[in-house]
């Protein structure tokens, strides 16, 4: 005999089965995210620092495009906006896209920038995990090419038409500006379509669309001041909840899980699901608004949305480096968890 799943298990299932066919537009800032693998062989002779003997370096999507393709992997056309610049790094991002099932025609490659890269090197002994010891940014200047962000808001408005959910995946370099957002609201309020945002300490500058999955020390931030407990973030939340104007606003807290905000309802914890000590959290903000986002595409309500969001975050930080989650897996932990 089968397992008797409860109820809400059964909901849950039944979302993730409608996942589907669902279209998600995700418009923001693409990061190619680099890991360089290494075993330390010695000591340097010219300074007190190991040699890294080079193993293998993986490129793999960041940011933005990792969103993307946790919607894909989770079973969604995706149509992806953003911009690369027109070097191996933005070459590289662009197949893994394609092989990911992603549509990148939205992409634009402009000449002479450079893509957002993040080179994180992981380095150990012979026989031992690779631990990251540093990361080195390669970063473009601030997007403000005006034809580039037209383009961009253009393509939003076209692929908007037939979209079940839209989201903005900001990382501050550009994408998600003033002009794009506009659009975004243009192009969404016509037809009703729910819109995430996932904004890196600039969330103020995105009110008023449908909701957010900050985490704790993006609130701070937007507060100005520590949050002592849960208490003083359940207030924290409901005030920002309504100053942006939001529907539901989603607070992420890595290992002591989410907190739903909505109106007219106390605020929900969410223990985190899965093993209290995470393998990696590189990118779990991404699958967290993707699988949030696809649940809401996909009639969920919020509070469901938001569990099945805590499923594949618990996931996600299981894998090393930036990863992604599927459908298969999804329902394992949900079918998994009572």
């Amino acid at each position: 005999m089968g397992i008797e799943l409860t109820s809400e298990q059964e909901r849950l299932a039944s979302i993730v089965a409608r996942f589907a066919g669902r279209k998600v537009v995700v418009v923001g800032d693409l990061v190619a995210d680099q890991f360089l693998y290494g075993e330390i062989s010695r000591v340097s002779r010219e300074a007190p620092v190991f040699i890294l003997r080079h193993e293998r370096t993986e490129t793999v999507p960041g940011g933005a495009a990792n969103c993307a393709v946790n919607l894909a992997s989770l079973g969604a056309r995706v149509s992806l906006l953003g911009v690369v610049g027109d070097d191996e790094a933005g070459r590289v991002l662009l197949k893994k896209l394609s092989d990911a099932r992603v549509d990148s025609d939205g992409v634009i490659i402009v000449p002479g920038s450079r893509t957002t890269t993040k080179v994180r090197v992981l380095a150990g002994q012979a026989h031992s995990t690779r631990q990251q010891v540093i990361r080195v940014d390669y970063e473009p200047e601030t997007l403000e090419d005006k034809e580039v962000l037209e383009r961009l808001r253009a393509r939003f408005h076209e692929e908007a038409e037939d979209s079940d959910a839209a989201i903005i995946s900001d990382y501050n370099y550009g994408v998600a500006c003033e002009l794009v957002a506009k659009g975004v609201r243009d192009a969404t309020q016509k037809r009703g379509i729910p819109v995430l945002v996932d904004s890196r300490f600039h969330l103020s500058l995105f009110p008023n669309f449908t909701s957010a999955t900050p985490n704790e020390d993006e609130v701070e931030q937007l507060i100005g001041r520590k949050l002592a407990d849960a208490a003083s973030l359940k207030e924290a939340g409901a005030a920002l909840r309504e100053q942006l104007g939001y529907e539901a606003l989603l607070i992420t807290r890595g290992g002591r899980g989410l907190m739903l905000f909505e109106e007219r309802a106390e605020p929900l914890q969410l223990d985190a699901v899965g093993a209290s000590e995470p393998v990696d959290g590189t990118g779990a903000g991404d699958t967290v608004i993707a699988a949030y986002a696809l649940a809401i595409a996909s009639g969920a309500t919020f509070e469901d949305a938001a569990r099945l969001a805590n499923h594949a975050g618990g996931l996600v930080v299981m894998k090393r480096g930036t990863a992604s989650v599927n459908r298969a897996e999804l329902l394992a932990s949900i079918k998994g968890n009572n």
